[in-house]
């Protein structure tokens, strides 16, 4: 066997492993683990004369993500009974007539498909589908949602609206004060890349 044939095979073979190597690295899932004290959810509902904002806090959540698919799995949970909105006689009456909290005290996004490009570097804009659980019922949800990867690092921001009378929590609207009957939510979330699995 000549030297340029020799020399020929071997770059054949390298070429082969790199590509057998990248494929493989593709199909690989990449996980998520959130950090609850970087997470943090926010809402506003309306009322008349007055805007009400408020604050949940993350307990925890894992994400997987398939590259070679584009399936995105996972769960984020969240402490219902945090909820504040820096007014304790609304916060009560708010976690005791509205929420529940003391009967449901978890709300749980559980993830199931995302539509668009998720990058594995740099910044995305994806819908994500998925089921939430709020209040002992569970509803669809598509979110929209732009992620950042920087490394070993992920955040992602969403804001959505959530019917909450609709889905069958109560209307805290009296004879001297009307608020809405949607609320909007902004979602910010802070995690660590973990190795493919």
């Amino acid at each position: 066997m000549t030297a340029r044939l020799s020399a020929f095979l071997v770059a054949c073979l390298f070429c082969h492993a790199v590509a057998a190597e990248n494929t493989a690295a593709l199909g690989d899932t990449v996980s998520a683990e959130l950090t609850p004290s970087n997470c943090i959810v926010h809402f506003t509902l309306g009322a008349f004369l007055h805007t009400v904002h408020g604050t949940f806090n993350v307990t925890g959540g894992t994400i997987r993500f398939d590259p070679s698919s584009d399936h995105l799995t996972g769960q984020i949970s969240v402490d219902v009974k945090s909820g504040q909105t820096g007014n304790s006689t609304r916060d009560r009456q708010m976690h005791e007539s509205v929420l529940e909290s003391s009967r449901y005290p978890e709300a749980v996004f559980t993830l199931s498909r995302i539509r668009g490009r998720l990058a594995l570097e740099g910044r995305s804009q994806i819908e994500v589908y998925g089921t939430l659980r709020i209040h002992g019922a569970e509803h669809q949800l598509a979110v929209p949602t732009t992620v950042n990867v920087r490394h070993d690092v992920v955040t992602a921001t969403a804001d959505f609206t959530l019917p909450y009378v609709a889905w069958g929590m109560k209307d805290p609207s009296n004879l001297l004060l009307r608020v809405d009957k949607t609320v909007s939510v902004h979602v910010e979330l802070n995690g660590a890349v973990k190795a493919a699995l």
